[in-house]
């Protein structure tokens, strides 16, 4: 069997995204399509305004044949840690055999060049990076500034170009056995607010909903009948409740908080703005502070996101078509033990035990923000 693997989050599920399904079966030739999919939490360091159930199951109905969980210690990562985590566990399932990501310049070659050169980055362009950072400029502006000789600016300053980057560069890390297989994004940009006809980001639906307004045709009926009323909720609150409730030095165990930027948390969460309103800056964006504020409420320190990296994990199933028993079979083949049904987590142990209690913790926190009962019936 031949499995095309997208890696997604759909908060929410799309037009965009569907477009992107029906291509990866068109051009990859497989004989299924898997998504590895964020729970309840997603990488921007918010929660997903519907819960992972509904949103896995909103795949399956569009085409996808299963879809597995991408633990939230991967999830809620910076781009590096999503993109390794999730070849981690691709690369552990023998029939995947290509990976399909949307991005802005779809060429192969281009990724697999730009690849090559960051994975083997010499001296002076490290150097370079650390000077502009150290003198206030964001990581990813600093990077894109220091290849701009090798590498097209776009590829390292574009969202979904970086995720693909980062993607080619943990395949060919791992010596993976996958193809990559990049689909131009039509439409609206990944961060465009901006509503478009048909093909809106993501971004731009939730500010849509946020606002009251009207998204008009940008999701599949079967996606827009699940959209929440509202999205307001009091993530910010238990973010700062965590930050007071412990020593700066936890904080500082959480992945990209540097710099005795722990210090400049524990003040902001004494103040009524929002953490990401109080410590975003040109050097620290809004994405890093979310993602280091969550990550500290969900007790995921940068020491245990490595050792995830490094140890056999699991395969937590989502939602599955259950007319194709032959990729959960393919999936039984894999490395990792599959969890399906509830208590098959019993049969974890270690690392990978732990993984997944944080994976429960984060849903029972997401339930304290977006109160509802969750479809958990995975075949559809």
């Amino acid at each position: 069997m031949k499995i095309c693997a997208i890696i997604c989050e759909y908060n929410p599920f799309h037009n965009g995204h569907l477009y992107q399904i029906s291509e990866a079966k068109r051009l990859s030739s497989a004989d299924a399509v898997l998504c590895l999919m964020s729970g309840n939490f997603v990488q921007r360091g918010d929660a997903a305004i519907i819960n992972k159930y509904t949103r896995a199951r909103h795949a399956v109905q569009a085409g996808a044949d299963i879809v597995v969980e991408l633990p939230t210690v991967f999830a809620t990562s910076n781009a590096e840690l999503f993109a390794k985590g999730s070849i981690h566990l691709l690369s552990s399932i023998p029939a995947v055999s290509v990976l399909c990501f949307g991005c802005e310049s779809a060429e192969k070659d281009a990724f697999l060049k730009a690849a090559k050169l960051l994975n083997n980055e010499p001296n002076e362009v490290s150097e370079k990076i650390k000077i502009a950072t150290a003198n206030g400029t964001s990581y990813v502006k600093a990077r894109a500034d220091a290849w701009a000789e090798k590498i097209p600016y776009d590829m390292l300053s574009s969202p979904n170009n970086i995720l693909g980057l980062e993607y080619t560069k943990a395949i060919l890390l791992n010596n993976a056995d996958i193809d990559i297989l990049p689909i131009a994004r039509i439409g609206a940009n990944y961060n465009d607010a901006q509503l478009k006809n048909n093909y809106s980001s993501a971004s731009a639906i939730r500010a849509a909903i946020a606002n009251k307004t009207d998204f008009g045709n940008n999701l599949p009926d079967f996606a827009a009948k699940d959209l929440p009323s509202q999205l307001q909720n009091c993530l910010d609150v238990l973010e700062k409740y965590a930050i007071l409730s412990c020593v700066p030095e936890k904080i500082a165990a959480v992945c990209d908080c540097k710099e005795g930027l722990e210090h400049a948390f524990k003040k902001a969460a004494t103040q009524s703005l929002p953490l990401v309103k109080a410590l975003t800056s040109p050097r620290y964006t809004s994405a890093r502070i979310n993602r280091i504020a969550l990550q500290n409420l969900l007790g995921i320190e940068e020491r245990f996101i490595r050792a995830c990296l490094s140890n056999p994990l699991y395969y937590s199933v989502l939602s599955a078509n259950k007319a194709r028993s032959d990729v959960l079979s393919a999936l039984g083949e894999a490395k990792f033990p599959l969890i399906i049904r509830a208590h098959d987590e019993n049969a974890l142990s270690d690392i990978a035990k732990e993984c997944f209690e944080k994976d429960l913790f984060a849903s029972a926190v997401h339930n304290l923000l977006y109160p509802y009962f969750a479809l958990k019936n995975i075949f559809i």
